[in-house]
């Protein structure tokens, strides 16, 4: 009997994004727990490019295990073709979406078909398409778990304090930085949603957009320095971080939090004469988690914004547009 092979992105080295390779491998089997998933669309988020130069950027104790060669990527969205015998809740048919095994690098969503943990996923809004969906998992789950809950028990590999989710409500003003991006826009939504007051710092080509979203305020940072004109906020999510996060503690009032994505370098000592914290956290795949950002994306409260598409084949061009920056919202790969 010959093996049914399906087409996708492999990694046999690593480098930039001409080490993409596009394939043909066996297609999966699904095992207990997992459903096997026709692919329509994958999103594409960082950990798809760490994966890609060897994850350089981490401290080595902290990098995930992983064979070459692999298939990169976390995000779908697609249609479940075959469910393991132990699986209940979908059927052959079902149109779903998902985040796949994060924070191990075993997603493999840059593919035809993938076996997908039937917890990782949920069924997608079908007043959205699946472009539009598989731009939301990572991207939409780390907003909801630094801002609304965390949903889960696992230590952070940056910080040994659990992390917890400032309440947000019409008395509370955040601030968020990087708020065009993947991670950005949806933080922007969901601390709109629970009614909170929004300060974006952007690039000024991106204002009418974030407006659009609900910011109540826009700053452009090519000319302003948002820690010289903002104070007294109650929350930083800092999308950006790296060196230059810990400018933002100076925004906050006594008792505020500033949330880095990607871990920032703040000084302790600092942080305790302002009398704030500084808290983060590691995205986890929640099925549950996604099926109410869901019902979020179906009634129009949260809509997922596309930077861009290019065909599976095309992976290479997709990682260089990420490379050039200035992305509003998600780059999604196209799969027949």
């Amino acid at each position: 009997m010959s093996t049914r092979t399906m087409r996708a992105i492999r990694l046999h080295d690593h480098g930039g994004p001409e080490v993409l390779r596009y394939e043909e491998v066996p297609i999966p089997e699904p095992g207990p727990g997992e459903v096997l998933v026709r692919v329509h669309a994958a999103g594409i988020n960082p950990p798809d490019w760490y994966l890609r130069d060897g994850m350089s950027n981490l401290p080595p104790e902290t990098r995930p295990k992983f064979a070459l060669p692999v298939i990169p990527g976390t995000d779908l969205s697609g249609v479940v073709e075959a469910v393991a015998a132990d699986v209940d809740g979908f059927s052959v048919g079902d149109e779903v979406f998902g985040l796949l095994r994060f924070p191990s690098f075993d997603g493999s969503t840059y593919a035809e078909y993938v076996a997908a943990p039937a917890s990782d996923l949920a069924l997608k809004p079908s007043g959205i398409d699946h472009v539009h969906a598989a731009g939301a998992p990572m991207a939409g789950l780390t907003a909801w778990q630094f801002l609304i809950d965390l949903g889960h028990d696992h230590p952070s590999p940056f910080q040994a304090a659990r992390h917890r989710p400032t309440a947000l409500d019409a008395d509370t003003t955040v601030l968020v930085n990087g708020a065009a991006g993947g991670v950005g826009h949806f933080a922007l939504q969901l601390a709109k949603w629970k009614g909170a007051r929004v300060i974006a710092v952007a690039s000024g080509a991106h204002e009418a957009f974030l407006r659009e979203l609900g910011a109540d305020q826009f700053i452009d940072y090519t000319k302003t320095r948002p820690e010289d004109v903002v104070r007294d906020v109650d929350l930083v999510l800092d999308a950006v971080g790296g060196p230059d996060s810990r400018r933002f503690l100076r925004t906050l009032k006594r008792g505020g939090s500033q949330f880095p994505v990607f871990f920032g370098e703040f000084d302790e000592e600092e942080t305790a004469k302002l009398g704030v914290t500084v808290t983060g956290t590691q995205v986890r795949s929640n099925g549950a988690q996604l099926a109410e950002l869901g019902r979020l994306l179906e009634a129009g409260t949260v809509r997922v914004a596309i930077d861009s598409t290019f065909p599976l084949a095309e992976a290479r061009a997709a990682h260089e547009r990420a490379a050039q920056g200035h992305i509003r919202g998600k780059i999604v790969l196209t799969v027949a």
